[in-house]
């Protein structure tokens, strides 16, 4: 079904990171044929944060301005403890945060994002998007790659990119090496209309309550018409990866402990969507001949670090560079971007597990984790974020 072969190369999934590797590699001179299992091309959920290094990312690619246009600009990050309601940590992230990384922070709908950069992706004349397209069957020659979907249609392109999540069938046909961790954190999502949410919680802020063995987020979307609301609790079940229908009497009996204030968010929502979480402890290689991964395929991470959607525009930016830099040879140009990114995210999926335990800390922990930014000014704050919010481009590959 593809065109020319040669020039052609297979991208499986069109989520966010799927949309932004076809971008990126349109960029560098090739054709995209996008193969997605869903009947319809979108995403599911609710917001987001975009750190600097997203937007970054995003600028680099050519759909900054679209995203820009529908993000919420926070003025801080702030930390509360969800048992006494006293203040963890604040990082303003305002003018001095735009100056010294160069882009803003902000928070977004999941759907707007990733239409953000569907609409771009819909500019390019050599990008072909395929419905309904789930893979069934992956070979990768010495020359080529051909894909077999279950309806027996056939795709056949220079190379494959699998970023098609954390349940890639790329990557467990080709790379075979396991199940992603499920580490039994539950995440609920909601979104609540502005006239519902509690008018004390309304902070231009991306908040965070913090409990034991629990967590409340709350942050503005749409112009602030809308409040994304994110539980996270450690499940007493045993769980497995995926969505599913969730119940307000489940998220009670785990905040239980949690002040009455942040306590009333859970009240709000007339629907909760529940995903069991997981990630994978970081491996050596994505791939290797004419494939690699990208996205959640490579490295799924925990939520705590707010990165898992940052991270992929990240991956599709340096792939670029690096088929660039390679003169467009996709088996050179594969294994050097898996040497500039396998570190870094590697450092945010250790970094994220770590984050998930000082967020849900309990006595003495929660002592510690309460005493640990007491007075931290916004400069501190920066020095340490620098390494994952300084990332840009140009940097990519050095």
């Amino acid at each position: 079904m593809s065109g020319n072969r040669d020039k052609t190369i297979l991208v499986a999934g069109g989520g966010i990171g799927g949309m932004a590797c076809a971008l990126a590699l349109t960029q560098a001179g090739f054709d995209v044929e996008v193969l997605e299992q869903a009947a319809e091309i979108g995403e599911i959920g609710a917001g987001i944060q975009l750190g600097p290094n997203a937007f970054n990312a995003m600028d680099a690619l050519g759909c900054g301005p679209r995203a820009r246009a529908r993000a919420v600009y926070t003025d801080d990050l702030i930390m509360m403890d969800a048992v006494d309601e006293s203040v963890v940590g604040l990082i303003p992230v305002r003018e001095e945060f735009r100056k010294r990384f160069g882009n803003p922070y902000a928070v977004i709908h999941r759907a707007d994002i990733h239409l953000s950069i569907y609409e771009e992706v819909q500019t390019k004349p050599n990008v072909r998007l395929h419905t309904s397209t789930k893979i069934d069957h992956v070979d990768i020659g010495d020359k080529s790659v051909r894909v077999t979907d279950t309806n027996g249609n056939v795709f056949e392109g220079a190379a494959l990119i699998g970023c098609d999540g954390v349940k890639s069938v790329v990557r467990k046909q080709l790379l075979g090496d396991g199940g992603a961790h499920v580490p039994g954190h539950v995440v609920y999502r909601a979104v609540c209309p502005r006239e519902d949410f509690p008018e004390e919680l309304r902070w231009n802020a991306a908040a965070i309550w913090v409990g034991p063995k629990c967590h409340i987020v709350h942050y503005p979307l749409r112009g602030g018409e809308q409040y994304n609301i994110v539980v996270t609790f450690h499940s007493r079940e045993q769980e497995e990866w995926g969505v599913r229908e969730g119940s307000r009497e489940e998220v009670l009996s785990y905040f239980t402990r949690v002040a009455d204030k942040p306590r009333q968010l859970i009240e709000k929502p007339t629907s909760w969507r529940r995903w069991a979480i997981a990630d994978r402890d970081p491996v050596l290689k994505w791939g290797e001949g004419r494939y690699t991964l990208m996205g959640d395929a490579a490295h799924p991470m925990l939520q705590y670090m707010a990165q898992g959607a940052c991270m992929a525009m990240e991956d599709a930016v340096t792939l670029r560079e690096a088929l660039k830099a390679c003169d467009r040879d996709v088996e050179k140009a594969f294994r050097l971007y898996e040497e500039k990114r396998i570190p870094r995210t590697a450092r945010v999926v250790f970094s994220a597990r770590e984050m998930g335990r000082i967020f849900h800390a309990d006595g003495a922990e929660r002592v510690v984790r309460n005493a640990m930014w007491k007075d931290r000014t916004p400069e501190r704050f920066y020095d340490s974020l620098e390494w994952l919010y300084g990332w840009t481009e140009d940097k990519c590959l050095a």
